[in-house]
């Protein structure tokens, strides 16, 4: 049975660095919209959090990646909530998907990274415009009016939308969760400065942002964010040599894109989301800590001052916490089962073993030092990912890679985003010659 889609539909091309797209999938039906009970409003609330009440009026929404699993799965929030207006589209290279979207939702402007997939968009496509590159691809966002902007783009490709989103004073419904790992405290300063909100689609960083919403400063001791433990959960690092991209490919709980999938087998996906939560929720690193829990119904705990814990639970379905993302602070119902826990019968949970999944452990490490090292991290990990899905490099390979990288290019101080562009452009050559050095074609 298929499960639950998630995040992305492919891996970005090994030297796409930060500028980019999104892919495609097919929706599912979301059911009828209807308005739950307004969410009351915390008086602490976090700056980039901070509360706006759209009730009664129309949301103008744009949605870059709207061909990837998370894209068309808002697409089908937005067909039932007469509280948004859809208003811009992006997608990588999947012109023809993108255009079938634009043409059923009324949609007027899209943009496309490839440029032969706009070009052909262009000719195939007359009801409006369509923009070209990583350039159109920001002025999409910067003249779009949009007052939501759904970041799913694939990668640090995501970054430069971001950035040109909080900079426009535009709230952003992040599921690009490398826009944090690379940018950082650049990404989250800037939106305190414009006061753009920064609302987390991601599961794990949906539940802790409803969990720590409702709770005072001072009252939270620990954030644990949970992992399914992907496809070889209790698997050894010798039973890891020679497993196959179909192997790795076969997530036990999500039906995701390519190069997140990977993510998942090697837990770099929680290392990612530890620096991310990090950014979002201004948790020291040493407060912070990930358990297996194999089902995936609690997607995150947190442990306050009095001793007490506050899990998020529920089947694992993207359509919660992107609904909750895109009409915050308000609830809407969503057509999914309510979770019955004697018909899950038991929840377990138990240590990451980060001796067999280094990845994890190597995140931790780059997010202690800091500077450039996250970005660094990130870089050779894109094309680790994407040698392995190409066959040119072994699963445990990805970790070797990215490690070896991490000593090549040493961390520097962010200074500005322009030292991020860098330090990504020094690591993908980097990852690249180590790759080459170890491929396997």
């Amino acid at each position: 049975m298929k499960g639950p889609r998630r995040s992305d539909d492919g891996a970005p091309p090994t030297g796409q660095g930060l500028g980019g797209g999104g892919y495609g999938a097919e929706p599912e039906s979301l059911g009828v919209y209807t308005s739950c009970s307004p969410l009351a409003l915390d008086p602490f609330i976090a700056p980039e959090f901070s509360a706006v009440d759209w009730r009664g009026v129309a949301r103008r929404l744009l949605i870059l990646g709207s061909t990837g699993s998370i894209g068309t799965q808002a697409l089908e929030i937005v067909a039932v909530a007469p509280d948004l207006e859809l208003v811009g589209l992006s997608a990588e290279h999947s012109w023809e998907p993108l255009v079938a979207q634009a043409r059923e939702h009324g949609v007027r402007r899209i943009a496309l990274a490839d440029a032969d997939a706009a070009a052909r968009a262009a000719e195939a496509w007359t009801d409006g415009e369509v923009l070209t590159g990583p350039e159109g691809l920001m002025t999409l966002v910067i003249e779009s009016e949009a007052d939501l902007v759904l970041n799913a783009l694939v990668g640090s490709v995501g970054l430069g939308p971001t950035v040109a989103t909080l900079g426009e004073g535009i709230d952003l419904a992040l599921a690009n969760k490398e826009s944090l790992v690379v940018g950082g405290e650049l990404v989250t300063q800037l939106a305190e400065a414009t006061g753009a909100q920064i609302i987390p689609v991601d599961s794990e960083h949906s539940a802790l942002h409803q969990l720590i919403s409702a709770e005072r400063p001072g009252t939270i001791d620990k954030l644990v964010l949970t992992a399914s433990g992907g496809p070889f959960r209790g698997r050894s690092r010798a039973d890891l040599e020679g497993v196959s991209v179909e192997q790795a490919l076969q997530h036990p709980t999500w039906a995701m894109g390519g190069k997140i999938t990977i993510d998942s087998a090697t837990l770099m996906n929680k290392g990612l989301e530890l620096i991310e939560a990090h950014h979002l929720f201004a948790m020291p690193y040493d407060r912070m800590d990930v358990v297996v829990h194999p089902q995936s119904i609690v997607h995150a705990l947190v442990h306050l001052c009095d001793g007490a814990s506050l899990a998020h639970l529920g089947y694992p379905d993207m359509r919660v916490p992107i609904a909750y993302a895109l009409h915050h602070p308000e609830r809407v119902d969503v057509a999914v089962p309510t979770l019955d826990l004697a018909d899950v019968g038991a929840l377990t949970f138990e240590p990451v073993d980060t001796d067999t999944f280094a990845c994890l452990r190597l995140a931790r490490e780059a997010a202690a030092e800091g500077g450039t090292a996250p970005c660094v991290l990130n870089a050779a990990n894109e094309v680790a990912v994407h040698a392995f899905l190409a066959g040119r490099l072994g699963f445990l390979g990805i970790a070797d890679v990215i490690a070896a990288t991490l000593e090549r290019v040493p961390a520097g101080p962010v200074l500005a985003f322009d030292s991020l562009y860098e330090a990504d452009a020094a690591a993908r050559t980097a990852a690249a010659e180590l790759v080459a050095e170890r491929s396997l074609a």
